[in-house]
């Protein structure tokens, strides 16, 4: 079983554009949660012909990374940049 997650894993890494599904697999979160983001229209999503919920992967991305946290570096890297420019 192992081996057959492995290449449905590897085949959506070089998809587009993922199913339901895949979506599923590549986001790694339950079909309850990922519907609740589309019925909310948190998720954009392509429903052609009214069927199927398809999802750009790069869509996915930027999903997954909008709440990106900093590292304690570019923290002080930050503070530091703001300090000194208030010192000009």
């Amino acid at each position: 079983m192992t081996t057959n997650n492995n290449i449905n894993t590897a085949l959506i890494l070089h998809k587009e554009i993922l199913s339901f599904k895949e979506a599923l697999l590549y986001l790694d979160v339950s079909a309850s949660f990922l519907y609740k983001l589309t019925s909310k229209k948190i998720i954009e999503f392509t429903k052609p012909n009214g069927g199927k919920i398809y999802f750009k992967k790069s869509v996915l991305d930027n999903w997954m990374l909008q709440n990106e946290s900093s590292g304690i570096s570019a923290m002080e890297q930050e503070v530091y940049n703001h300090i000194s420019k208030n010192k000009n």
